[in-house]
């Protein structure tokens, strides 16, 4: 008999065993204990006890308390995120949804996207079917500055931590690029080659807006003005021109085309544009009339579309600015769990940003969705971040 019960211990894991007594003591107990006292109760070493406990807490099975104490976590249902993105036809909102969605699928998120149609109304629709589906976070990627207040008084009303995108919103955590910044970076660019290719001469700035988006979104075109007006003084502020493009090629398209047949005769033309769409839309109106000796482009995303652009010789698109959007979906799941936590998450978080050339563009090899080589980063939702989600989950 004694060496039938030998055998059936020699399948036992021994570490295991003491890592399950020391879980179904806390479960027991159900209130908080500390070191100590775990190591009296199970009799096992205290080196032992305090590398389970350490595993157990990066696990999320245990939690420690400021003071030292460990308790068991009870396993609640999976956390449940939604997302309304921006648009399924605007590139850079594909692309963040898809960010998100690989992000959410490598921490064991659900993520429920809809989408918001570049529509306010539709926008405060899927912001109600969030609240009805008690989501755990609400992401919202929506464009009209006016909607924002409604929508976000119906998420605080709810209970529901928000997260805006790009747009900011009330009560909400703000994700997305530094617009003035990235602004400032556009209109720099577009004041070097006034200089080293017109002799830093500008008959005309044109900065294609968006204006519904607010006055955040407003400061990229804001900050082009000033880097041009910087490098390029005594330039009459009559030449800076704002036109609405709404972000939307056919409407910018229109604007620029009717802009150009107004001064058939100015051939020093910049223009600022909100967005990779706005900016393609431009130069479309710039090709059809054969405007592009006369005009110089740079856009903000870095669409595969602009890029392919900049590559065409003779192209008027000098650069783009990449958001990086293949970074928004670890960083928004970032900022979701740590909300969930109760932790104190900085009001305004930015996403990095960096400028690619036409010269760039060309030596692009492997695209992402967003026009730029893929970056070699460390992986920002591993282990760090399964972590972060069970600690969210107690």
């Amino acid at each position: 008999m004694a060496s039938k019960v030998k055998s059936r211990r020699l399948y036992l894991i021994p570490v295991l065993t003491k890592a399950l007594d020391i879980l179904e003591l806390l479960r027991a107990e159900n209130q908080p204990m500390v070191l100590e006292t775990i190591h009296r109760r199970t009799k096992i070493s205290k080196t032992t006890v305090y590398r389970i406990l350490k595993t157990l807490v990066h696990r999320g099975y245990v939690a420690q308390t400021a003071d030292r104490q460990y308790r068991h976590v009870a396993r609640p249902k999976k956390l449940r995120f939604g997302f309304g993105s921006q648009s399924a036809e605007m590139p850079f909102s594909v692309a963040v949804a898809d960010s998100l969605r690989g992000a959410a699928v490598t921490v064991g998120v659900d993520l429920m996207v809809l989408d918001n149609r570049y529509d306010a109304e539709t926008a405060k629709d899927n912001a109600e079917m969030f609240i009805r589906e008690s989501v755990d976070i609400i992401i919202e990627f929506q464009i009209d500055e006016h909607a924002a207040p409604v929508i976000a008084d119906k998420i605080a009303e709810a209970k529901i931590p928000l997260i805006a995108v790009d747009i900011p919103h009330p009560h909400a955590v703000y994700f997305g690029v530094d617009n003035y910044r990235v602004g400032r970076e556009a209109g720099e660019l577009l004041a070097e080659f006034a200089i080293n290719h017109w002799n830093g001469k500008m008959d005309w700035m044109i900065g294609l807006d968006i204006q519904e988006a607010g006055p955040l979104v407003q400061s990229r075109i804001t900050g082009a003005f000033e880097s041009v007006k910087v490098r390029l003084p005594n330039l009459p502020v009559e030449s800076f021109v704002r036109i609405d493009g709404r972000g939307m090629r056919d409407k910018s398209y229109k604007a620029v085309l009717e802009f150009l047949n107004r001064h058939p005769k100015d051939k020093y033309i910049l223009i600022a544009a909100a967005n990779d769409t706005s900016a393609l839309g431009a130069i479309a109106a710039v090709r059809e009339l054969r405007r592009e000796k006369n005009v110089a482009v740079v856009g903000q995303d870095c669409l595969d579309e602009m890029v392919a652009e900049m590559q065409r010789p003779g192209s008027p698109a000098i650069a783009s600015i990449s958001h990086e959007a293949g970074l928004y979906g670890p960083r928004l799941i970032d900022i979701g769990l740590a909300l969930l936590r109760g932790e104190k998450v900085a009001p305004y978080n930015y996403v990095e940003h960096r400028a690619v050339t036409a010269d760039r563009a060309r030596t692009l090899q492997s695209p992402d969705t967003t026009g730029v080589e893929k970056a070699s980063r460390p992986d920002a939702t591993g282990a760090k971040a399964k972590t972060a989600i069970k600690r969210a989950r107690g």
